[in-house]
């Protein structure tokens, strides 16, 4: 029953063309086309800037190696445009029936807790979608790089970067679900759509002030339980750098792995359960 809440909430959510292109395809896109127009904005800056220097003296790197730039992407593959622009197809999904007054349709086909857990499920293969598409994104931007700039492309990634682009890849695909569960207690809480999509951008930039300017404020450290779970972005860039530096590396603060781990985790499992026993509460008849 589980499988076909998820099957169903990925067919309707397929038949919705412009809340699949604004959340998995825009940023990749922007992304592809905003990097082919800087490589060849930067060729002609570099080519008026060395007129008169010898041939060639222009190619300061002579070698592209796209196992190196693959990884780098990873690394990004959460970045703050692709958790914005994701919570339009996370609001589609978990508040869009609200809107629709489409509930009373659908509550009688299965159980509520698979009908939420069919469209988080859902919005999970529509997470994988758009970070694979941005790592496409990110292969066209270092390839036309290296096609303007006349350097030599190489793929070649050892067993330590394989690692880090497995270990970058899970750590932004949990960022993006995380962020997208506040969406989900969001829209079943005020039953609005326009909520499940503004609530996580304002939350997450009172976040990004607390993060900021309020953590020397307050004196507190980065590292600290409260701040790690206060924030959960936070929490992402240290085991992020955690991972770029060598899980284990010594510069890392102790303990800093389990408190970002824990912040994680309860950032998406407490909204997760809050909007499910929400959701068990309410009267639908009239949705």
């Amino acid at each position: 029953m589980l499988a076909d809440s998820v099957l169903s909430e990925l067919y309707r959510l397929s038949r919705n063309r412009m809340a699949v292109f604004w959340s998995a395809l825009f940023v990749p896109i922007g992304f592809a086309i905003g990097g082919i127009a800087f490589n060849v904005i930067t060729r002609s800056k570099i080519a008026e800037m060395t007129a008169d220097m010898a041939p060639g003296a222009a190619s300061l790197i002579a070698v592209t190696n796209l196992g190196q730039d693959l990884v780098q992407c990873a690394g990004i593959a959460a970045n703050g445009a692709i958790l914005v622009f994701m919570l339009i197809g996370a609001a589609t999904l978990y508040a869009g029936d609200y809107r629709w007054e489409t509930w009373r349709l659908i509550s009688a086909r299965n159980s509520r807790l698979n009908l939420i857990l069919g469209k988080v499920g859902a919005f999970k293969v529509l997470t994988l979608a758009a970070m694979v598409l941005f790592l496409i994104g990110g292969m066209i931007f270092s390839i036309s790089g290296a096609l303007i700039n006349g350097h030599d492309i190489t793929f070649s990634i050892d067993g330590g970067d394989a690692g880090d682009f497995g270990l970058l890849l899970l750590l932004g695909y949990i960022r993006i679900v995380q962020y997208a569960m506040i969406a989900l207690l969001a829209g079943v809480f005020t039953r609005s759509l326009l909520a499940a999509l503004f609530v996580p951008v304002v939350l997450g930039f009172a976040q990004s002030l607390l993060g900021g300017p309020g953590l020397a404020i307050l004196q507190w450290d980065p590292t600290s339980w409260q701040s790690m779970l206060l924030l959960p972005g936070l929490a992402f860039e240290g085991l992020k750098a955690m991972i770029t530096a060598g899980v284990g590396a010594p510069s890392a603060p102790e303990g800093l792995m389990l408190k970002a781990i824990v912040s994680l985790a309860l950032w998406t499992l407490v909204p997760l359960a809050g909007a499910i026993a929400w959701f068990n509460r309410q009267d639908l008849s009239k949705e």
